[in-house]
């Protein structure tokens, strides 16, 4: 005999409280009350869709924390004792100062970090993740991100080449976290007893070799994973930040006498300070005749693999063992959505070695084999390739590839103007959509160089008309743009440049006049 939906529903006794003397209280009801998210939904879709059509030429509005801590807590309702009722006007006022106290990251203004505004469709589809709430890392928990997740990781795949039927691809909640399960599996299987018996007892010190310029994350990883500062292996790098090969070899070597057993070398794909992409090839090279596994940070610029005219700069990148790439810098999704690449996909269940009868089945089938909580920390992960994959099945990879020219394009574009000022300095020549310049007409001592970049970028940070960044070179500040909207033409790099000169030389005069106002003041 079987039961239709409405049989099952009407066995159901009246839903009571825990004494089970009252119904449920209308309050609670209504918070869940699908009509009422209707509503809500279509009033916050409004005011997003004015935000989206704004603009305008606006930085960040930086606000004392003490204001927006006491306008934050003048939304919170002040009922305790039940349920308050649905206030439609507190949403709303919530919904604005989230977004008035954000970084205006849709807007010309800003250059400032590498997450960009998304796609507005990605948007609608992390929503929807939202409200049906599969976590992904198991398939009978979320069935559908698990398939677009392998079907990501083909689609990607065919821009980095490696064999199809060998390769595996994991989501992760950042490159942070994507960097440090790389180095997991390097070392798991440089030291495959390490896991179970520690490095305790173990001939030598585990090592790693990075760049001078590799991210934080990773020297981050190296100290999760116990190598000390001491055994992060720092390699020489050129003027524009990439690693240099033949200085690699020496520099490897004097650590294996020091005792060191290096087991990776991290390579970059767009540093984070200059968006430099180091040799791959001839690191490949390196990194094999050292018996070392080739980890790229591609963070930033892996994406550039989508792009004909770019994606040359990944020319080796085959060769890797792992790949991070991050889809919430230039693929343009909500963060976090990280993808961590593995060549060799056994390798990536080499990362972690645990039993647990709760979550992984003894006895592999169908569906199990679409799970990914073995070769990543998260076990309760959020669906978040959901909005590339749909954003992918309904732009396709097109969408990707002319943002991201149109971005390194204009990178070009300011360096050339840049380049043509006398009073700045370009640092390098932009191999992406990151440059770094400084702000120096002639005859600033190297000090004064160094303090009047920062004074200009906090001034224009107050200003709040344009949001950019700024990093140290060779122990100098610098100025950094990093163009992450289409929308940035050589009109709002007029603008910037004319306000960085009009604020440089404000500060110029202001500290000559408190010179010359103090010297007057010591002969009085």
């Amino acid at each position: 005999m079987t039961s239709s939906i409405s049989d099952v529903q009407n066995s159901f006794p009246e839903p009571t409280t825990a004494e089970g003397s009252r119904p449920l209280m209308p309050g609670l009801t209504a918070a869940f009350d699908p009509e009422r998210f209707h509503d809500g939904a279509a009033d916050i879709v409004s005011r997003l869709t004015r935000y989206l059509g704004d603009r305008s030429v606006r930085g960040l509005d930086l606000l004392d924390p003490s204001v927006l801590l006491k306008a934050a807590r003048g939304l919170m309702t002040p009922e305790r004792q039940r349920i308050a009722d649905f206030d439609t006007d507190r949403v709303n006022q919530i919904v604005d100062l989230y977004t008035r106290t954000g970084i205006p990251v849709y807007s010309p203004g800003y250059m400032g970090r590498q997450f960009s505004g998304v796609v507005p469709l990605a948007g609608l589809i992390d929503l929807v993740g939202s409200v049906v709430n599969q976590p992904s890392s198991f398939y009978e928990a979320g069935q559908l991100p698990n398939v677009a997740e392998r079907l990501m990781a083909e689609e990607l795949n065919r821009f980095i080449g490696w064999d199809r039927d060998r390769f595996a691809m994991v989501t992760t909640s950042g490159g942070s976290l994507a960097n440090l399960t790389a180095l997991l599996a390097a070392r798991n299987r440089a030291f495959p007893q390490i896991w179970t018996r520690g490095a305790g007892g173990m001939p030598g010190l585990p090592a790693i070799a990075v760049s001078e310029e590799a991210h934080y994350s990773v020297t981050r990883a190296a100290g999760v994973l116990g190598i000390g500062e001491r055994q992060i292996v720092r390699l020489p790098v050129d003027r524009a930040g990439r690693i240099r090969p033949d200085l690699a070899g020496p520099v490897l070597d004097e650590a294996r006498r020091r005792g060191l057993r290096l087991f990776c070398l991290v390579a970059s794909a767009g540093t984070t300070s200059m968006g430099a992409f180091d040799p791959l090839e001839e690191l490949a090279d390196v990194a094999s005749r050292y018996g070392l596994w080739l980890h790229v940070d591609g963070a930033h610029g892996a994406s550039l693999l989508l792009s004909d005219r770019h994606r040359d700069k990944l020319r080796g990148i085959e060769q890797a063992d792992s790949l991070t790439w991050d889809a919430h810098k230039m693929l343009f999704m909500p963060a976090p959505c990280t993808l961590l690449f593995y060549r060799d996909g056994a390798a990536a269940r080499g990362a972690f070695r645990q039993r647990a009868s709760y979550v992984f089945d003894e006895e592999p089938d169908i569906y199990s084999a679409y799970d990914s909580a073995d070769k990543n920390f998260e076990c309760t992960k959020r669906p978040m390739i959901m909005p590339l994959w749909a954003v992918w099945s309904v732009y396709g990879p097109a969408l990707f590839e002319q943002k991201i020219d149109r971005l390194c394009a204009t990178a070009r574009q300011a360096y050339q103007m840049l380049s043509a000022e006398p009073d700045f300095a370009v640092a390098h020549e932009p191999e992406s959509n990151i440059l770094c310049f400084r702000y120096r007409p002639d005859g600033l001592d190297p000090a004064t160089v160094h303090r009047l970049q920062l004074e200009i970028r906090n001034r224009i940070r107050d200003d709040g008309r344009f949001f950019i960044s700024k990093v140290d070179i060779d122990g100098v500040a610098a100025l950094r743009v990093v163009v992450m909207n289409h929308l940035i033409d050589a009109d709002h790099l007029t603008m910037l440049i004319a306000e960085i000169r009009d604020i440089g030389q404000r500060v110029l005069r202001a500290s000559a006049a408190a010179r010359h106002d103090q010297r007057n003041g010591s002969h009085s």
